[in-house]
């Protein structure tokens, strides 16, 4: 049986002083490249296409490595057991496309001046709606994703400090910061304090990771064995579900496709083959990227951690920051786990705010509708809607109240309808803009429908599969009727 221990509240005032200068630090990192690039639209939006390899490293991985991993991860590890290394599978599959979709989509990029994912598509295919079409899912898509991020920020502050800060307020001061700098600096901004924040939070889970094993069991293989002793089905593959259930190999499957599929294609991320030096910088990222995953092993590492750990939390996605609480620490660890994770999260929100309103203005506005904006006031409006976004993002994450990876498989199975869009107008433009649009529009119902009515399916998958198929029928269907004779 693992080691108890409840110890007094860390003094919430050293908590609040660590996390706090760690938000003034990276206000000061993110305003710092503001400067000519930021000033311009695609400057602002892409960096004037000249990020290198480390910080194209960190964009790409950090973005990635969210509240979700310091939250959601060690959450379903608790909860759910060996079902979390679902996010392992489709970590180190989902990017592979990248290396073959991206430098294609940069040579265009660097040809006609494309900054975002739908503009691309839209072009190359035709058809200014499927601009409008994409940037409608991607803010659909990106607002819990986004929430998901302020969420796992506020859960961590109020954690932390004891109910000292409210989450509300410590998710609005963590997002006051990331909107200042994202609207100063813009994509710039993003890549210098993913870096920063990158470095750190890496650093953070490892020694969390490894000192938390040790600490309550006297190592991990200790762990393992205690978990099998007391909770077997926890490491009876493929898990278990939310009800704790045991978790189907198909339902595990079809998490670990629609992830896979949909992650290359997540707006913000591809957007990112705009921004590299040149095609080799995007393809060594690619090569680079998956050692991200191997920063969650410790992560789980600490959810299968608390399963014997009393007492037990209020909610599975706060284990971590409640097993700190309970534990002998210095306030001075509390407090860098407290910052660490909210590297995580700011690291992808930044990112996720900034797309948003980039795509917004770029596809919705110039393409899809047509409006003639002048630098400067495509620049103003990208400003403007990313306040917008991030004000909407945060009543939706206040609101909400069940699962971040909940929240998470469901915002994949929205953006998942963009690979059929973005495989076509790189490689089969001919198939036509409006088969496109009518598989986009086929899969994004059929997947709302079926998020709402899961009793539907004729097997248990993830709803974005089903929406994924109608997708492809319905573009293949199209392109046949749409041929001559």
């Amino acid at each position: 049986m693992t080691e108890q221990v409840t110890a007094g509240l860390p003094d919430a005032w050293i908590v609040t002083g660590i996390a706090g200068a760690y938000l003034v630090a990276s206000l000061v990192v993110g305003m710092w490249p503001s400067g000519d690039s930021s000033e311009t639209a695609e400057g602002f939006v892409a960096g004037d296409r000249s990020l290198g390899l480390l910080v194209m490293f960190f964009i790409t991985g950090a973005t990635i490595f969210s509240a979700f991993a310091f939250l959601g991860g060690p959450g379903w590890a608790y909860s759910r057991g060996v079902a979390a290394l679902y996010i392992l599978g489709y970590g180190a599959l989902g990017f592979a496309p990248f290396y073959f979709l991206g430098p294609r989509a940069a040579q265009l990029g660097r040809k006609h001046g494309f900054v975002t994912q739908a503009e691309m598509v839209a072009t190359q295919l035709g058809t200014p709606a499927i601009a409008g079409m994409m940037a409608i899912v991607s803010v659909v898509a990106f607002v819990p994703y986004l929430a998901l991020q302020m969420k796992g920020a506020g859960y961590v502050v109020e954690t932390v400090t004891r109910g000292a800060v409210d989450e509300t307020v410590g998710a609005a001061v963590v997002y006051a910061v990331v909107t200042i700098y994202v609207v100063r600096s813009g994509v710039l901004g993003v890549g210098w304090t993913n870096t920063f924040q990158g470095i750190f939070m890496l650093v953070l889970a490892w020694g969390l990771g490894i000192y938390l094993p040790e600490r309550l069991h006297g190592g991990i293989p200790e762990m393992f064995a205690a978990i099998e002793q007391a909770r077997p089905e926890l490491l009876a593959a493929p898990g278990l579900t939310k009800s704790g259930a045991p978790w189907s190999f198909t339902e595990y499957s079809a998490a670990v496709a629609v992830s896979a599929i949909g992650f290359s294609f997540w707006p913000h991320l591809f957007m990112k083959a705009f921004t590299a030096r040149d095609d080799a910088t995007l393809r060594r990222t690619v090569v680079l990227y998956p050692t991200f995953q191997v920063f969650l092993v410790p992560l789980f590492l600490i959810g299968f951690c608390g399963v014997l750990f009393q007492p037990a939390p209020d909610r599975a996605d706060q284990i971590l920051p409640h097993m700190l609480m309970h534990l002998d620490l210095p306030a001075v660890v509390v407090g860098l786990f407290c910052a660490g994770a909210l590297a995580a999260s700011m690291s992808s929100g930044d990112a996720m705010a900034h797309a948003a309103a980039s795509i917004t203005v770029r596809d919705g506005i110039r393409h899809a509708l047509g409006k003639r904006l002048s630098d400067r006031q495509e620049r103003a409006w990208m400003r403007r809607l990313l306040v917008a976004v991030m004000v909407g993002s945060y009543l939706v994450a206040m609101a909400y109240k069940g699962s971040l990876v909940v929240l998470l498989l469901s915002a994949y199975g929205a953006v998942v309808q963009f690979a059929p869009a973005v495989v076509v107008a790189l490689y089969w433009p001919a198939i036509g803009g409006r088969a496109v649009l009518g598989g986009m529009i086929a899969g994004s119902l059929v997947t709302v429908v079926l998020v709402m009515r899961p009793d539907l399916q004729p097997i248990a998958l993830h709803a974005g599969l089903w929406g994924l198929a109608a997708n492809i029928l319905t573009i293949a269907a199209v392109a046949k009727l749409s041929k001559p004779g």
